[in-house]
């Protein structure tokens, strides 16, 4: 298994992880018409979008035949969000079948090393109540910071926010 950087050509691996990772993680939580909507295609648009920006750092886990099994990707924090955290883990999506492999790991330690080289000290990462992946960031040392209620399709969810106040992890 390969940790690189995206490259445009990443795109539609990409969209097939997020919608596939989003089918699986979020199946009781979130509406299934809403995950059943969810497009390859427009999915592709957005990460060819995302990759091409320059603000954005994106990482792919790529296994032996070359195919992507995850990725994260990262930001700087919202200007007025969080100030005392400079780095946004935006998202960190592993296929289902490849979880708990050390992949997650290795995808947030990548991104925070580019973190670093951008003077990025410390980081936060939001995650639905629900989603165990939390326990995931709660073990790479990040700490609740805060919570709010979001509302995605037609369901009203806690969304909560993990800090790193250090990410040198």
């Amino acid at each position: 298994m390969l940790i690189r950087k995206a490259a445009i050509t990443d795109a539609a691996g990409i969209a097939t992880v997020h919608v596939d990772c989003w089918r699986t993680t979020y199946k009781d939580m979130i509406s299934e018409e809403f995950l059943r909507n969810l497009s390859y295609e427009k999915r592709t648009e957005l990460w060819t979008n995302n990759i091409s920006r320059e603000d954005s750092s994106i990482f792919v886990a790529v296994d032996e035949e070359g195919r992507i099994i995850g990725f994260t990707s990262g930001s700087g924090v919202k200007p007025g969000e969080y100030q005392e955290f400079d780095g946004d883990v935006t998202s960190i999506y592993i296929l289902e079948k490849c979880q708990g492999q050390g992949i997650g790991r290795k995808l947030l330690s990548r991104l925070f090393e580019e973190f670093r080289s951008l003077g990025f000290r410390a980081a936060i990462v939001k995650v639905l109540e629900e989603n165990n992946s939390r326990r995931f960031y709660e073990a790479m040392g990040a700490r609740l910071v805060d919570s709010t209620i979001v509302k995605i399709a037609e369901d009203q969810l806690t969304l909560l926010v993990y800090g790193w106040e250090d990410i040198r992890i």
